[in-house]
């Protein structure tokens, strides 16, 4: 009896929100899709023939919706300050105001 073990690896997630997670993997020996996980196929408009796109199904090798969340991470926070350009005009620091389009230049 074969016994059919998951091929996981640790990846970095953006949605729903930021985490790391662990996931499955394409079965890299698969006859079906040769370890790439779905199988491409290329279709052309009825009447023409004429190319059009290419639709992609995922191989039964692996389930590309198994995953599991390992750490959640911060997201970037909103009151996060903005940096203004020294030599845009009305900008001023310890130093005095920045740059200026009144002469003298």
């Amino acid at each position: 009896m074969s016994r059919i073990l998951p091929r996981l690896r640790i990846q970095r997630a953006t949605w729903p929100r930021p985490a790391v997670i662990l996931t499955d993997t394409p079965r890299p020996d698969c006859r079906n899709c040769d370890g790439i996980g779905g199988i491409e196929h290329d279709y052309g408009h009825p009447e023409t023939g004429e190319y059009e796109g290419t639709d992609w199904e995922p191989c039964t090798c692996w389930n590309e919706t198994r995953r599991w969340t390992l750490l959640p991470l911060p997201r970037k926070p909103l009151w996060h300050t903005k940096v203004r350009d020294p030599w845009s005009p009305g900008y001023s620091d310890e130093w005095g105001p920045g740059y200026s389009d009144e002469p003298p230049f």
